[in-house]
């Protein structure tokens, strides 16, 4: 790592890649954080416990947190008011202080950001670097608390891919994937990526982009993994869309058809339509579109979120899959993902298959992506 891109603090290294050269701004009117239910610190509770206690309450998460309240127990925060500013803006949360920003601990500490938040992508607003050094800063304590667990939790983890002989470098896998992204965006190399994956006991990714596209195999991928997070009756459990108009969107699955529906400020969410998922096919992005694809696929290789939710899908399988082909694969289909994402925009808001419409996609994904299952901690 270059020494711009990550510093010491105290007896931890951070890794500050992915805020370089950014900058991030908290658009008026947007509000899509407080659709975020957040966790209240020990430190935090008594504030609310004197002044609101009514507004404190357990998480519907496994972990059940302390947490402040849901209006209707499904909408915004509590806390929102109808112009969309914070009634308690003085003492938000500290997860609320630190959105757009993610403070990922493995066995190092990892600066992401969460590209569902617009303000990232207007180019103005604040030097992201100075906001996510400040926010370390801040989180000293509880990165210092985690940092031992999750250190712990990774050396085991190594030990049990090289006792099993599915052990991959990491960074030799990222430097493969750097040197492929454009193929990630080609059908016929994500069909022969997907394909090795499943069948080869060690892959190593394809060259070139000669590859024949099974299109009703990515497909049923590219929808499978889609649906799989919008397949739920709670909307608490599905991906909110913020939209170009600011408006809050749910998409909903239940037998083969999505339901659109827009949630209020009040907490209720209006039907808007309905769409069969199969009169959604699977189309691929024009060149612009692939471009902006691209780049999203290099800041997911350059997540330790992203290897670390591999990671989890090797453990969770018993340390059957080689490590090689489960990021190569989580990756194809976190592609396959965003691009149904985008399909799927442009049946309902005619984003299209262009630098918009994949803008569109990996903002109503990557919210999603960070939320996924990962043996780190985000803190």
């Amino acid at each position: 790592m270059n020494r711009s891109e990550g510093t010491s603090v105290a007896e931890y290294e951070v890794d500050y890649s992915e805020v370089v050269g950014r900058k991030a701004e908290c658009l008026e009117g947007c509000g899509l954080c407080c659709m975020c239910q957040p966790e209240v610190l020990p430190l935090e509770k008594p504030f609310f416990q004197q002044h609101y206690p009514e507004a404190l309450v357990r998480s519907r998460t496994p972990e059940h947190y302390q947490a402040l309240a849901l209006k209707k127990g499904r909408g915004s925060c509590v806390f929102l008011k109808e112009d969309r500013h914070c009634r308690v803006y003085d003492h938000r949360t500290a997860y609320c202080r630190q959105f757009p920003y993610h403070i990922y601990v493995s066995d190092r500490v990892k600066v992401e950001l969460d590209l569902s938040c617009r303000g990232l992508w207007t180019g103005k607003g604040n030097d992201a670097l100075t906001e996510a050094k400040a926010l370390i800063k801040a989180a000293d304590d509880r990165i210092r608390k985690a940092l031992p667990d999750a250190a712990r939790v990774y050396r085991e983890f190594y030990g049990y891919c090289r006792e099993a002989g599915v052990m991959k470098n990491p960074s030799v896998l990222r430097m493969s994937v750097s040197e492929s992204l454009d193929s990630f965006t080609d059908p016929g190399f994500l069909s022969k990526v997907l394909a090795m994956a499943e069948l080869e006991p060690q892959m190593s990714l394809p060259h070139g982009r000669d590859a024949a596209a099974d299109l009703p195999a990515l497909e049923e991928a590219a929808r499978g993994a889609a649906l799989e997070s919008i397949s739920s009756d709670d909307p608490l459990s599905v991906p909110i869309y913020s939209s170009e108009d600011q408006s809050w969107n749910v998409f909903m699955e239940e037998k083969g058809v999505i339901e659109w529906m827009v949630a209020d400020d009040q907490g209720e969410f209006h039907h808007r339509d309905f769409e069969d998922t199969a009169k959604i096919p699977l189309r691929f992005p024009d060149k612009e579109g692939r471009n902006v694809l691209a780049d999203y696929i290099r800041t997911l290789n350059g997540r330790d979120s992203f290897m670390g939710s591999a990671f989890y899908l090797v453990d969770a399988n018993g340390y059957e899959d080689d490590l090689a082909n489960a990021y190569y694969g989580c990756l194809a289909t976190a592609v396959l993902d965003v691009m149904w994402r985008a399909c799927l925009l442009d049946r309902f808001f005619h984003t299209g298959l262009g630098a918009r419409g994949l803008r569109e996609a990996i903002i109503f994904y990557d919210m999603d992506r960070l939320d996924a299952p990962a043996i780190g901690a985000f803190v």
